[in-house]
């Protein structure tokens, strides 16, 4: 037992032992009063103490214990690794549609653009400027809908729809955060599987844009320089099946996309 532990057993069983009979009843009434009680309702002192004892001792584990392992998302693939610690990492700042700056110090009104590390990829991105980043947004069918609120459902469904563990990634999961079809947002959180990599993915209808029906994507990991894949092979099975059902969504290529594959380490996503 450490040293925190037994200075707080201490302190219980000597609080216990002075505070066992109550002010204003001498030992002979309090005699008299556990008569009347049946003995299997009757806690004796000692029994009082280690009573105490037990509690105070897995209260204690439970302070000094380390941190207890964050909930894993309820559509993880297996339980298999869950004895590893995670490394979830931090949220982004500035996730969401604000206004921005590009290199030459324009502003300009999208997501938040990737950083020089190829683990991120954002359609809001300027293709000059970063072409291993940007990517085209998805458009859905304006004949098909008539408001972008009926295709953000439509998105919803398809990102509901995504299978943990497709290509052999996100198998720890995801759960879509935030699903606001009237400004034309979703925010979802992928999980790896063994080490609980948090990715962020956001898909957003900006205003301003000169094709209305477009809605901007962002795939991202938290940690780390390389992403192996990962948030391109997770654009291109939503961009699939977003294509099945009549939507404009081209994904990541590889042929435009070589810089990205090639510090990856990849033939193909």
């Amino acid at each position: 037992m450490n040293l925190v532990a037994t200075i707080a057993l201490a302190s219980i069983a000597s609080t216990v032992a002075f505070s066992g009979i109550p002010r204003g009843i001498s030992r002979v009434g309090v005699t008299a009063l556990n008569e009347k009680r049946s003995e299997a309702d009757v806690l004796t002192r000692r029994e009082a103490l280690e009573s105490w004892i037990v509690g105070a001792a897995a209260i204690s584990t439970g302070f000094l214990a380390s941190p207890q392992k964050a909930l894993a998302f309820p559509n993880k693939i297996s339980n298999q690794y869950d004895d590893r610690p995670k490394q979830h990492g931090s949220k982004p700042n500035g996730l969401g549609v604000a206004m921005r700056k590009d290199m030459a110090g324009e502003e300009y009104l999208g997501l938040r653009p990737c950083g020089a590390a190829p683990n991120c990829f954002c359609s809001t991105d300027n293709v000059e400027e970063s072409p291993d980043t940007h990517i085209p947004p998805f458009q859905w069918p304006v004949k098909q809908f008539s408001s972008h609120e009926d295709a953000f459902q439509q998105l919803y469904d398809v990102v509901k729809a995504y299978e943990p563990g497709q290509s052999n990634i996100d198998g720890g999961g995801f759960d879509i955060v935030t699903f606001d079809p009237k400004a034309g947002y979703i925010y979802v959180q992928f999980e790896s599987l063994k080490n609980g990599y948090i990715d962020d993915l956001e898909l957003a209808l900006v205003g301003g844009d000169k094709v209305t029906n477009a809605v901007q994507v962002r795939s991202s990991s938290r940690l780390g320089y390389l992403d192996f894949g990962v948030n391109a092979k997770r654009i291109n099975s939503l961009a699939k099946n977003l294509r099945t059902k009549g939507w404009d969504a081209p994904g990541v290529e590889f042929d435009t996309h070589r810089g990205y594959a090639e510090e990856n380490g990849l033939k193909s996503f």
